[in-house]
């Protein structure tokens, strides 16, 4: 029986990449047990560390993460620099033994010593992947393919339009898409609907589906968009629609109308002071009015923060350019507003 090989390697993630992978694949390859140190970085990312945890989660649910919350600030290779880091990840292993450290920076050579573990360098030139983290933070888009979907899509802002029918969610997102150069994610259910519906209806297990077919969709087409994902109606329109036409929601739309509660950085509310477009496949005017007044009920119920947009369209996209403007993932929106207060003498 051989002895254990535990591999340890670190880092920001930030965000995490294929090089990234590409050495934790190795060290799984290799070792019987694999460890991630993973930073807390504040002033490399805005990207909260449980997030940057949860992506390597995820994608490798057998190696053991240990967030590093309180690491040392100072970067380099002064004799001080180096031995407070060595004795911060000493310290997080709680006397743990590594016998393999992982690595493709020049940091590699002195941690090893420290943790008396063999230095593992991962093509440390990036010719496999010839990526960094700093070149994604600059223009993800240009440099996604080297990003995993469920990263990709938490380096985006997802926005979503919300509104009963007719009230112009498919021609605004329309126009955000063309004007922010990104995509743009129509409305599924009504696809749907036109394929499935039976004098007008659809079954409980059909708005499930709706809403699930919805979501995967979503995630498809995240790795076309370009910093906004513009997304027309969630989970929450399906489950009031249950709510409308059987009095109940089935449980599992349920789950995903309250998942859809976190899943958008921004909701606009588009209101009903646009001309109806009495369709066949809409119920009429004033069920929309009914409709409208549901929605914002369950928003405000869900405490779901929205922005409502009314007017032109010409109106709505200069309102939404102006939050999206004022507006950074991962910033705490009460520090936004605190500012205003401030900036208006309050």
């Amino acid at each position: 029986m051989h002895a254990k090989k535990i591999g340890l390697t670190l880092g920001k993630f930030a965000p995490l990449h294929s090089g990234h992978q590409y050495m934790f694949e190795t060290a799984l390859a290799e070792m019987d047990e694999v460890i991630v140190i993973i930073y807390d970085s504040p002033d490399a990312t805005a990207i909260p560390l449980p997030v940057r945890s949860g992506w390597i989660q995820q994608l490798y649910p057998q190696i053991h993460v240990i967030e590093a919350w309180n690491g040392p600030v100072e970067s380099g290779y002064t004799p001080a620099i180096m031995h407070a880091q060595e004795q911060y990840v000493i310290g997080l292993l709680k006397g743990r033994t590594v016998t393999h450290f992982y690595s493709s920076e020049r940091y590699g050579d002195h941690m090893s010593k420290a943790l008396q573990a063999t230095d593992r360098q991962v093509d440390p030139a990036r010719v496999t992947y010839p990526i960094s983290g700093t070149q994604i933070r600059e223009a993800a888009h240009t440099h996604r393919q080297f990003v995993a979907p469920l990263v990709y899509r938490d380096l985006l802002t997802s926005v979503v339009l919300l509104g009963a029918p007719s009230t112009g969610k498919t021609t605004l997102a329309a126009a955000l898409a063309d004007t922010y150069q990104t995509v743009w994610m129509p409305e599924y259910g009504r696809e749907y609907w036109a394929q499935h519906q039976q004098d007008r209806r659809l079954a409980p297990e059909q708005l499930v589906e709706i809403a699930e077919g919805h979501i995967e969709r979503e995630d498809a087409l995240c790795m076309e968009a370009n910093r906004y994902l513009i997304v027309d109606t969630n989970a929450i329109t399906t489950s009031l629609f249950a709510h409308y036409y059987h009095g109940a929601a089935l449980p599992r739309l349920t789950e995903l109308a309250h998942l859809a509660a976190t899943r958008y950085d921004l909701v606009f509310l588009c209101e009903t002071d646009i001309p109806y477009d009495n369709t066949w496949d809409r119920s009429g005017e004033v069920h929309r009015e009914v409709f409208q007044k549901q929605m914002k009920a369950d928003l405000l119920q869900r405490k779901i923060p929205f922005i409502p947009l009314s007017g032109s369209l010409g109106q709505r996209v200069a309102k939404v350019e102006a939050v999206l403007k004022a507006y950074t993932k991962y910033d705490n929106l009460g520090e936004l507003w605190g500012q205003r207060l401030t900036k208006n003498g309050i």
